[in-house]
């Protein structure tokens, strides 16, 4: 499991290294509140709309770790074909709906000092959907036959990238233009086309799909991907989606708590991307050993992985605790937007390791076929019980950011102990099987 998760972590890590950068580098200008609110409510939005698309996808760990497992490279061959098809269509109806997304902002009463920055932001960076799905369907079938280091090599030096095109574009620098928070936007369009291009290399060179492949468009595996990945986007979509709406109420109360509320976000994305990575090892060992026929080892695989986020994600949890004003003083030197951060970063101390629980099952309960379980708990749990407890704290008891993250932190309480149960008792019905 640690050899296989290893390389996904660091590939996950390079992903939330990503919008770190683009923090810091903004948090430098001048409007050092209203850049990071900007740069948080454009990212925020675009991941809701682009990871449910990229979740779409999702259904490839579950039938190409499957297929691997059974030494069935032509069926997986098959899958990445016919996923690479639906990359088409799902870019156009995305970009369309981030197109649309636009003009409601005007509605909601975000201040005009972040809408004048996030507009412009937003705009560059909805074109980076079309790279970004070939870049998940790429990396879906790569990790699900095991080869992983590719995937960390392309998200690693993608950074780099994305490091250099942020200080050019955003401050001017070696002859660029200074564009400021849209020059982020385009320091990431960039790298993602660059990550996409590196992964189309790695199969080209390591597949060498040619006339034996199977190129004619299959519906029917298609529709099954989409079957498998809808639900799974649909989590996605869930999880991405409180969040949006969380930046969004935080956002009516001022630029100081948006901004704090994208530090806080940041920093628990950065632990969470870990466990996603440590999921998303244990989707492909759960598919390959069930692939296998060989239950027991599906069943190890899954408990491993929790031990291992769990683990990780205490430490974090101490973290958090201990140095959450050092943390906040890596984004910005404002006072005010420090003081809301520390709150935030406390609370988000709290729910590490439900958050740790919640992903890594999802990523088990993936591998062995079942995307809808953690759909209908992230449903449950944000939609019912998180944001109703954290908009009431906000605006009826005067919590402010505050209230909100105690209410998603509700939520990662009750999603991971419903997933947690739900994995023990699959467990417990292979072992009778």
């Amino acid at each position: 499991m640690v050899r296989l998760a290893w390389p996904i972590v660091l590939a996950e890590l390079g992903w939330q290294t990503m919008g770190f950068v683009d923090t810091i580098v903004v948090g430098r200008l001048p409007d050092s509140a209203a850049s990071i609110a900007a740069v948080s409510l454009g990212t925020i939005i675009f991941y809701t709309v682009g990871i449910f698309g990229s979740g779409l996808l999702l259904g490839l760990d579950t039938v190409v770790s499957q297929a691997h497992g059974a030494q069935d490279r032509a069926d997986g061959h098959r899958s990445i074909v016919n996923a690479l098809y639906l990359t088409a269509p799902l870019s156009v109806v995305l970009m369309a709906i981030l197109w649309a997304c636009r003009p409601l902002l005007d509605r909601i009463g975000e201040r005009p000092e972040v809408m004048r920055l996030m507009i412009p932001y937003l705009t560059t960076l909805t074109w980076s959907i079309i790279p970004l799905l070939l870049y998940f369907a790429l990396r879906r079938y790569l990790q699900a036959t095991n080869m992983v280091h590719s995937v960390m090599f392309a998200l690693i030096s993608a950074n780099i990238v994305n490091l250099v095109g942020n200080i050019a574009l955003v401050y001017g620098k070696w002859g660029a233009p200074a564009l400021g928070v849209p020059g982020s936007a385009w320091a990431t369009l960039i790298s993602r086309i660059y990550m996409a291009a590196v992964l189309t290399a790695v199969l080209i060179t390591s597949e060498r799909p040619g006339r034996d492949w199977p190129w004619k468009p299959d519906f029917a595996r298609m529709l099954r991907l989409l079957r498998l990945g809808l639900p799974a986007g649909s989590q996605i979509l869930l999880e991405t989606g409180v969040f949006a709406v969380a930046a969004a109420l935080i956002g009516t109360i001022d630029s100081a708590s948006l901004a704090a509320h994208q530090i806080a976000l940041n920093a628990a994305s950065f632990t969470f991307m870990v466990t996603l990575g440590i999921g998303s090892a244990a989707a492909v060992r759960v598919g390959q050993a069930l692939g296998r026929q060989d239950v027991r080892a599906a069943a190890t695989s899954g408990w491993m992985a929790l031990l291992l986020g769990v683990g990780f994600m205490s430490c974090s949890a101490v973290v958090f605790w201990s140095f959450p004003g050092y943390m906040a003083r890596l984004y910005t030197p404002d006072p005010q937007v420090i003081r809301i951060a520390v709150s935030l970063l406390f609370i988000a101390g709290i729910f590490q390791v439900f958050d740790g629980t919640q992903i890594v099952l999802a990523g088990a309960l993936r591998g062995a076929g079942d995307t809808h379980t953690p759909m209908y708990c992230s449903l449950f749990g944000y939609w019912f019980v998180g944001l109703p407890l954290g908009a009431y704290l906000c605006f009826h008891k005067k919590w402010g950011a505050v209230g909100i993250w105690t209410g998603l932190c509700v939520a990662l309480i009750v999603i991971g102990s419903i997933l947690l149960a739900v994995w023990w008792a699959r467990v417990k019905r292979w072992q009778l099987s």
